[in-house]
């Protein structure tokens, strides 16, 4: 084994018995930067993440971020090699600790985690639908914005089809996806 490298496939009998998983706390929006640093010294490493739809800047836009903010997994036998220097790790804060002593993550859940991710790029992808049909939704922009109403369906245009309320009776309303959110 290399000196400083922690590598799943390197010495079985060490890295089944005695390596084992912890969650690494890291700075706000800083899980990337602690991950690169932590493999630059020789840590093996998990980042897991997730395809998510987020509004931003009054648009929905597809982004890739953690599954879990402010967490990764480091793999490391704690007896063999100091673990001191995580918590001086850049983007880091330290390892997540109960009682003064790391907590372990089992080995299951990282290879459930693993499991259902895509195969091909590992990333996860929310199963969610941005809007379900029947939701209380608001417009927050057109010419109908500041209106509520119910989310009907949404058609292959990124268009949202929307019932309104208006003069009486409730109306199909076709409008631009980016136009309506969730009170929730």
């Amino acid at each position: 084994m290399n000196k400083g490298r922690f590598d799943a496939s390197s010495s079985s009998a060490v890295s089944h018995t005695s390596e084992h998983w912890y969650a690494v706390c890291c700075k706000p929006r800083q899980e990337a930067i602690a991950e690169e640093n932590l493999l630059r010294q020789g840590y093996h490493t998990y980042l897991p993440r997730i395809h998510n739809t987020r509004r931003r800047k009054g648009q929905w836009v597809n982004t890739i971020e953690p599954l879990f903010p402010r967490y990764i997994f480091i793999r490391v036998d704690p007896t063999l090699h100091n673990t001191a220097p995580v918590r001086s790790t850049r983007g880091a804060v330290g390892l997540v600790r109960f009682g003064g002593q790391p907590a372990e993550v089992p080995e299951q859940v990282i290879d459930t985690i693993r499991q259902r991710a895509d195969a091909t790029s590992g990333i996860h992808h929310d199963s969610h639908p941005l809007f379900r049909a029947g939701e209380q939704i608001r417009l927050v922009d057109g010419p109908l914005a500041g209106m509520e109403g119910i989310f009907a369906e949404e058609d292959a245009e990124k268009r949202a089809v929307v019932l309104l309320e208006l003069l009486g009776k409730v109306n199909r309303i076709k409008v631009h996806r980016d136009w309506v959110i969730t009170d929730a």
